[in-house]
């Protein structure tokens, strides 16, 4: 959620970053800033009437009861309570008027994230080069069934469309994935968490999910619903908290399944794992001071690359246009993949900076070392990684002539194999 204060002292400003990322005519900063003042008064009557209910109980401390001043004492004071009753019940009002205003507004794009939707995504870089074949390559799902990695067949049977079941090597290879990263995260120091999957429509909110995405999830009967990605629940780990200086940046990850109403949009060749209900994620967060965060982004998008590096896969990263990020987001970085059959790249990893936002909606603060004011952390998230579409490129990328598949190089421990061959 964005700073009141700044869109007060510097209404123009936020109009034209926030333009950036949105039309004008969805902007309602001038509301907002009519409402604020309205609640600056409002909350000065109140307090102004709450000074002159305490002086009332003053004179009464110091009045003989009984006596006929202290009864006329009694009943201005029920006069008074009720102006005060009034007077927070219009300031509540407000208040609450004032904070759905502000909390269905975008983040702040940073200076250097470009204007627009995904049209205005800038390539940072590329890293490899994309594989050649000497055959006529088939796409992950054909490679998938001719070595009975997947049984999508049976998975609808199960579910319904949209969600997979892996099978036998498939499962091996799938879970090989998930353990490298999970390895990889705790050698650079990152504390592994297993969050709940059925979270709190209070923590959607605060991880700026909700309400905005509400058709979008999974809620189940008692009013919580499943999560979309461990950084819902990892935003939430210390809200309504105060945190030490000293102990940020906190650096965690978790694996989760994820669990997604919205599959997305089909182009006509997306079938298979590339749009799933449910898939399976390794998500990095981070809590930092302000002044640590764009180092931390930087850091949180190295560590993406370097695990789609070891899986040897050609990748590229994507600055996206402020209209493409979350709405959370300050800066988002997309590592994408290339898919040899599609020709095309598909993110596996998206990196986000998300500032004070989130922090703002959950009350996460912390302590300055210097015991000045607390003050509001920053969050970064980042997918390490999503791996539906990794196991695409995967299988695509390292299908051979013969129908075999070769494991790469550093899933090879946990398989016991450097191919996967076709079943006999």
């Amino acid at each position: 959620m964005i700073d009141v204060k700044r869109i007060v002292e510097d209404m123009e400003g936020i109009k034209k970053a926030l333009l950036k990322r949105m039309p004008e005519e969805q902007l309602n900063l001038p509301e907002i800033v009519e409402l604020h003042s309205r609640w600056k008064d409002l909350l000065s009557q109140y307090e102004q009437l709450r000074s002159e209910q305490k002086g009332y109980n003053d004179k009464m401390a110091a009045t003989e009861k009984g006596s006929k001043d202290f009864k006329e004492l009694v009943a201005l004071l029920k006069e008074k309570a009720e102006d005060v009753r009034q007077a927070g019940e219009r300031l509540r009002e407000v208040e609450s008027e004032l904070q759905a205003r502000v909390e269905v507004l975008p983040n702040i794009p940073a200076d250097d994230v470009p204007a627009g939707e995904k049209e205005g995504n800038e390539v940072v870089r590329e890293e490899g080069t994309q594989p050649t074949f000497d055959f006529e390559i088939k796409d992950h799902l054909d490679i998938a069934e001719s070595l009975e990695l997947l049984d999508m067949t049976r998975a609808a049977k199960l579910a319904g469309a949209s969600f997979a079941m892996y099978t036998d090597m498939g499962a091996r290879l799938e879970w090989a994935m998930i353990n490298y990263f999970i390895g990889q995260h705790q050698q650079d120091g990152y504390r592994f968490m297993l969050p709940p999957h059925l979270l709190t429509e209070q923590s959607g909110h605060a991880a700026g999910q909700l309400p905005k995405f509400k058709e979008d999830v999974y809620w189940v009967q008692d009013g919580n619903f499943l999560l979309p990605t461990a950084e819902t629940a990892l935003a939430n780990l210390y809200r309504d908290e105060t945190l030490e200086e000293k102990d940020l940046p906190i650096k965690l990850f978790s694996y989760t399944p994820c669990y997604r109403r919205e599959a997305g949009s089909y182009r006509a060749k997306e079938r298979g794992l590339m749009r799933m209900h449910q898939f399976n994620k390794v998500e990095m967060f981070q809590y930092t001071t302000p002044q640590q965060s764009e180092a931390a982004l930087e850091g949180l998008v190295g560590r993406a690359e370097k695990l789609v590096k070891d899986l040897g896969l050609h990748y590229r990263v994507v600055k996206l246009a402020a209209g493409d990020c979350s709405a959370a987001a300050a800066k988002t970085y997309d590592v994408e993949v290339w898919l040899p059959y599609l020709q095309q790249y598909y993110e596996v990893s998206s990196v986000s900076n998300v500032t004070d936002y989130q922090a703002r909606r959950g009350n996460v603060r912390y302590k300055p070392e210097n015991d000045g004011k607390p003050e509001y952390v920053h969050m970064l998230n980042a997918s390490g990684l999503a791996t539906s579409r990794l196991m695409v490129a995967l299988l695509e990328t390292y299908q051979n002539a013969d129908g075999s598949l070769t494991v790469p190089e550093v899933l090879r421990p946990a398989l016991g194999v450097d191919k996967i061959e076709p079943a006999k």
